[in-house]
């Protein structure tokens, strides 16, 4: 079993112990008929197929609700974490039971037969390595099972951490370990109204330490947050495609009830994005950013019985057939504007 006093310093030199998903430009990749690079042409052009994802509870908590840093979570976070999707504990105790769950709800797909399994809810590093460890070899013990995804934050990695995942890289050689990280912006005044907990420097430091360990960052950034401009957006977008960064994650700001920035909406203090200015947002996002990056998501899901605002975003398919149908009529791609 996994102690952290078998953890080894990672230098700057370290051997690598598995590489990186090989990184090409949207000039000479397949994008499979979308105007950027989307997950689901990587996972095409690189296991063949469509990995499907699970998302998993395993129970953790997060800085931000156990009074380290906070009890009230970020501004817009709800109660299940940005778990809401989660096949929950409360039926499935065991990861192994979470996953055969999720993996009976697909039966009826016709095409792709693996799955990633998404450590989902709230902080999914935070706890002993020795229990992350075992939890994230249950998950990868799963014949079907072709990679993890895991979801945290980077005042939540540690190096005992990033050695735990070389080890694993190390015994699951078939499989893939991917690390996202919620960074939402830039700029420290709007992480301070929501509550993010950590200054910019903390996270550039950690995908530093992921990328040494060529262990692949998905980024997640927040549209429309509060007192954010176009600009602002952009800027974060930027310092992304300096970094060592493998995919992204863009993600419309929801209100969802009971958050804080439910009470911000309900006093009239926050207004929404219209979804046209959302489309507008997005390929201006798209056209900034580096062509290799992978784009893991363009929206999201907000849960219907919870979200508050806007309401537009419930209809998933049509806020993406109208993304493509106005980056078509604009000539619009990933990285046409990127320098």
């Amino acid at each position: 079993m996994w102690s952290p006093r078998q953890s080894s310093h990672i230098s700057d030199d370290s051997p690598m112990i598995r590489e990186q998903p090989v990184q090409r430009t949207g000039r000479t990749v397949e994008w499979h008929g979308k105007p950027y690079y989307s997950l689901d042409a990587y996972l095409k052009n690189t296991y063949g197929e469509k990995l499907y994802k699970i998302a998993i509870d395993a129970g953790f908590t997060c800085p931000n609700r156990d009074g380290t840093l906070g009890r009230d979570g970020c501004l817009f976070c709800s109660a299940g974490g940005s778990g809401d999707y989660a096949v929950k504990t409360v039926a499935h105790s065991s990861v192994r039971e979470q996953l055969n769950a999720g993996i009976s709800l697909f039966h009826h797909k016709k095409t792709g037969t693996r799955f990633i399994a998404y450590f989902q809810a709230y902080t999914n590093t935070y706890g002993p390595v020795s229990r992350l460890y075992a939890l994230y070899r249950e998950a990868l013990d799963e014949p079907s099972v072709a990679g993890i995804s895991i979801a945290t934050r980077p005042d939540c990695v540690s190096r005992d951490i990033v050695t735990m995942l070389t080890r694993l890289l190390a015994e699951y050689p078939d499989k893939f370990i991917w690390v996202e990280l919620g960074l939402q912006t830039i700029h420290e005044q709007t992480a301070g109204l929501i509550r993010r907990g950590y200054p910019l420097s903390v996270y550039d430091t950690c995908v530093s330490m992921l990328h040494k360990a060529h262990i692949p960052v998905i980024t997640h950034v927040i549209l429309g947050l509060p007192g954010e401009l176009k600009e602002h957006m952009l800027s974060t977008i930027v310092h992304l495609n300096r970094q060592a960064v493998w995919g992204i994650k863009l993600q419309l700001l929801y209100v969802l009830q009971d958050t804080g920035l439910a009470e911000l909406y309900a006093r009239g203090g926050y207004q929404p994005l219209t979804q046209e200015s959302y489309t507008g947002l997005v390929i201006d996002c798209l056209e900034h950013l580096h062509p290799d990056i992978v784009v893991h998501r363009l929206t999201g899901d907000g849960p219907r019985d919870l979200l508050l605002a806007p309401r537009w975003s419930l209809d998933k398919r049509c806020v993406l057939n109208t993304l493509h149908r106005t980056m078509k009529l604009q000539g619009a791609c990933q990285g046409r504007l990127y320098r």
